[in-house]
């Protein structure tokens, strides 16, 4: 397993690239998680003085045949703020590992295993077409534009970052799962109920929101839509 470690409009010491390395212990990662591949560490400086006390970032990425898992935090130091995210790292991989176990032991497969025991199904969106298959409808529908460095798809608006995640249907309490995974506030899905694409997303406290999105023609001539905020 690799550990990558760099700096966003900071230089990092050698001396704390070591630091890594003797904090980050492989054999404990990899006890939680046998299926990684390699560690990212991003090393980030806030020079805004009213900040000084969290002037220092540090995010942890990990990549495996599972999950993406991030951790990050702050401090004022770098070596402080890696303490944190490390924390933070080894609980998310404690969650994971303690999760998987439990559905081992019920027969059940988590969504990541899902490609390993059913070839192709990731390939699938939700309307039984593959990826590339998608990917070819798009680009004989759309007509794509330069304007200076930037991509213009059809007549707008201007397009300055796109993804595309292949993924198996899942069910709600895994898409919350997963979100936690990741530490973000949102979570896209196609519900393995439904077949039709939904997103969980944090409100309050512990409280969660889910939007699903359901299939029809004659939705188009309506007002309103999915584009409303999150937190209603």
């Amino acid at each position: 397993m690799d550990i990558v470690v760099k700096g966003r409009k900071t230089e990092v010491p050698e001396r704390f690239r070591k630091h890594v390395a003797e904090k980050l212990k492989l054999e404990k990662i990899q006890k939680l998680d046998g299926k990684v591949i390699s560690l990212d560490v991003e090393v980030s400086k806030e020079h805004n003085p009213r900040q000084a006390d969290r002037s220092d970032r540090v995010e942890i990425t990990l990549h495996s045949r599972g999950p993406v898992i991030r951790a990050e935090a702050a401090a004022a130091d770098p070596y402080a703020a890696l303490d944190l995210a490390t924390g933070k790292l080894e609980a998310r991989l404690r969650k994971q590992h303690e999760k998987r176990f439990n559905r081992r032991g019920n027969g059940r497969l988590s969504a990541a295993e899902v490609p390993d025991v059913v070839p192709g199904v990731a390939q699938l969106n939700a309307n039984g077409a593959t990826a590339a298959e998608e990917a070819a409808e798009a680009a004989a529908t759309t007509t794509t534009t330069m304007v200076g460095s930037l991509e213009v798809q059809g007549e707008g608006p201007l397009v300055v970052r796109e993804k595309t995640h292949v993924a198996a249907p899942m069910t709600l309490d895994q898409a919350l799962y997963e979100m936690e995974l990741v530490g973000h506030d949102f979570y896209l899905f196609v519900d393995s109920d439904t077949k039709e694409p939904s997103v969980v997303y944090r409100r309050h406290a512990y409280d969660y929101g889910v939007i699903h999105l359901r299939t029809d023609p004659f939705a188009g001539s309506e007002a309103g839509g999915a584009g409303g905020a999150l937190g209603g």
